[in-house]
């Protein structure tokens, strides 16, 4: 069933006990933007999340607008309730970390750390090896991506606690997801023993427990709503854990149920009185006058009547689409002035409000 913003502002999480949120979606659904929000809603009760890119499209650095982030964890916020137009709770604020792997030092890291290369590791980046290697074989790529978002997850302190109360990963679009998760699969045919091995087999234990959810977001729009049911498919296929889905851009219905159905009526007499009385027939009290001044209003009004009835209808049968999953379902309205940092924790405290963190 879908939450909407305007309900109770205090409210347990859905995704409780859940440390890696995965986030992913068809281009142009506003993922990324989303994916931050649920990093900033995760840490509004004073936690340290980290947000991940893995695409290299720096996409978190444009939306908090800072600097191009570099390949470390490095603080772009902190978020209080309050600031997610929330009441305001107890303890200091939360914090927002962020992270712009590059899948270059990650396989240099990785070199280091399983043969301990060291400069031999560097001279293979200068040769071009590094390029070649993630190229050849992708599957490699990708366990070293999302091997860095769960090595995060399960780090500690050395007083042993977690480092992160959560990690946020901005993943490829839904089209190319289960592939790039599923890296289990991927590597099996390059190592079957051996350390990429056992890195991919970790990794899988991290994505297919209980402390992963893969979120994906969509609008209420037919090749959107289709390709997140086909996700979720694959998804369950795959055995990955899904969690819930995102409708990001919803806009409010202008005309309430009794207007749409009746706009495919003749209105026009009713549309030029109602014009008329609104005052856009002039100073003159004639009814002809009025009529004459109005007339070239009345087929653009009621052709928009029209089309909104139409979006109307096709958002209702996408929304039913989408509780066919049975899953959570957040709708996030359309921000018509687009999303700057202040509509960013809009949408956050909508989430937060909805019980998606």
């Amino acid at each position: 069933m879908a939450r909407t913003p305007g309900q109770a502002d205090r409210r347990d999480p859905d995704w409780e006990g859940v440390r890696l949120h995965v986030v992913s979606g068809k281009g142009g659904t506003g993922k990324t933007t989303l994916a931050a929000a649920l990093a900033l809603a995760l840490a509004a009760e004073g936690g340290r999340v980290l947000l991940i890119e893995v695409e290299g499209r720096q996409g978190i650095a444009e939306l908090f607008g800072i600097a191009a982030l570099p390949y470390e964890e490095r603080r772009i916020a902190s978020v209080s309730r309050r600031q997610l137009g929330l009441p305001a709770g107890e303890g200091a604020p939360g914090e927002v970390f962020a992270l712009a792997i590059d899948t270059e030092q990650a396989l240099l890291e990785y070199l280091e750390m399983f043969y301990k290369l060291g400069r031999a590791g560097k001279a293979l980046q200068k040769v071009g090896f590094v390029d070649f290697a993630t190229t050849v074989a992708p599957g490699v790529r990708d366990v070293l991506l999302t091997g860095k978002a769960c090595e995060a997850t399960r780090r500690k302190d050395p007083d042993g606690r977690r480092r992160y109360d959560a990690v946020v990963m901005d993943a490829p679009p839904t089209g190319r997801l289960t592939r790039f998760l599923n890296v289990n699969a991927e590597v099996a045919g390059l190592a079957r023993i051996g350390p990429i091995h056992t890195q991919a087999q970790a990794v899988m234990r991290v994505l297919r427990s209980p402390e992963t959810a893969v979120h994906l977001v969509t609008l209420l729009e037919e090749m959107p709503v289709q390709e997140t049911v086909d996700g979720i498919a694959e998804l369950r296929e795959a055995k990955l854990p899904v969690g819930g889905v995102m409708v990001n851009m919803v806009r409010p219905p202008v005309l309430d149920a009794a207007a749409v159905a009746a706009v495919d009526g003749d209105h026009r007499e009713e549309v030029a009185l109602a014009l008329g009385e609104a005052g856009l027939g002039g100073r003159s009290r004639k009814p002809e006058t009025v009529r004459a001044a109005v007339e070239p209003l009345i087929d653009p009004l009621l052709e928009q009547a029209r089309e909104h009835a139409e979006r109307v209808e096709l958002e209702r049968a996408q929304r039913a689409d989408l509780q066919q999953l049975r899953i959570p379902t957040y709708e996030l309205p359309l921000l018509g002035e687009g999303v700057d940092l202040g509509g960013l924790y809009r949408l956050a405290g909508d989430l937060k409000r909805q019980g998606a963190a």
